[in-house]
């Protein structure tokens, strides 16, 4: 049924005036307590502090899965990560490059298998378990990197981190995300992800 009511028309004018004579009114006629005074003051100090907290985790930390390779110590940012893997059997691919060790199956993808050393050339020292894979993913690919230790997940500040130190050889600029105080070596997954020498993975057909 249609409403045949005659609408009031709204004087949004008038109404913007009294809203502004209001307020002036308010801030004229109220002052807070001291007490009140102290507690607005207190309450915009926390705010404004965990703005600052969060605008600074933001920008300025990456979170990292950090790891031993051959006595030294890797990271590698966690958003590139998706999971950490034991390595229990490994196909070897005849004719392909030293650092592509092998393709391994997991839970029915076949993902090819890096040695991060013998991609960057970097000597070999020691000997190591190489008994966990930390796999990387981004929306393109997914392969694992070989690692003998996982050490755990930790926050590293950007702002500390080098480009480079003298003693660091082998790793190429464009793969390195930097070098922390510790000489915890940050390596920059998206740009080894977007590597066209490594193998990309493929799905098992049963």
């Amino acid at each position: 049924m249609a409403d045949n009511k005659p609408r009031k028309i709204i004087d949004w004018t008038e109404v913007n005036r009294r809203m502004e004579t209001a307020r002036a009114a308010t801030e004229k006629g109220w002052t807070p307590a001291p007490e009140e005074k102290k507690k607005i003051f207190k309450m915009r100090a926390k705010a404004l502090s965990q703005e600052t907290r969060d605008k600074e985790t933001a920008e300025e930390y990456i979170e990292i899965v950090e790891f031993m390779l051959a006595y030294e110590k890797y990271g590698i940012e966690t958003s590139y990560v998706r999971e950490v893997y034991p390595l229990k059997e490994l196909t070897p691919l005849p004719g392909t490059p030293p650092f592509i060790l092998g393709i391994i199956n997991v839970r029915g993808e076949i993902l090819s298998l890096i040695d991060i050393k013998k991609f960057f050339d970097l000597p070999e020292k020691g000997l190591g378990d190489l008994n966990k894979i930390i796999i990387l993913h981004n929306e393109k690919m997914e392969f694992g990197i070989l690692s003998d230790v996982i050490l755990g997940v930790r926050n590293i500040l950007l702002s500390e981190l080098q480009q480079s130190i003298p003693t660091l050889t082998g790793i190429r600029e464009e793969y390195l995300k930097g070098v922390t105080k510790e000489r915890v070596v940050i390596l920059d997954a998206e740009k080894l992800l977007s590597d066209k020498a490594i193998i990309v993975h493929e799905e098992v057909t049963m």
